[in-house]
């Protein structure tokens, strides 16, 4: 499984980005997608993940009410859209990719229980 992210840029606070999480290869089409973000010095920080059915969503309260993930099922294709962009969103945005077991639902934020990775994505806030 190959996942590609792409979307990243440059935005001045207040403002929105999307990013696109494309997978291909032997594509878990059931699988859970996630999105993490990382700055220098700093552990990766979960942001958001969703269900493989597409209805259960977990977001990080640090991004609560501003970001959306969605997912594209015909075009293997995770968005994460972003409003409301603040300086403190800047980092190297990761999607990732797990088997959603019954039961580990709970364990969603952790980068550990994905087992794919894309190359990520620079999204920069200026203020």
């Amino acid at each position: 499984v190959q996942l590609q992210a792409s979307g990243g840029g440059l935005v001045q606070a207040g403002g929105s980005l999307r990013l696109s999480c494309s997978a291909s290869g032997r594509t878990p089409s059931t699988g859970r997608m996630a999105w993490f973000r990382q700055v220098p010095g700093k552990e990766r920080e979960f942001v958001v993940a969703v269900r493989s059915n597409g209805a259960s969503k977990r977001y990080a309260d640090s991004v609560k009410g501003r970001f959306t993930i969605s997912r594209d099922y015909d075009e293997n294709t995770v968005y994460l859209q972003m409003n409301s962009l603040k300086p403190e969103d800047t980092a190297v945005y990761y999607c990732a990719s797990g088997v959603d077991l019954l039961g580990t639902w709970t364990h969603s934020h952790l980068h550990g229980v994905y087992d794919y990775w894309g190359q990520g994505t620079q999204v920069t806030v200026s203020s």
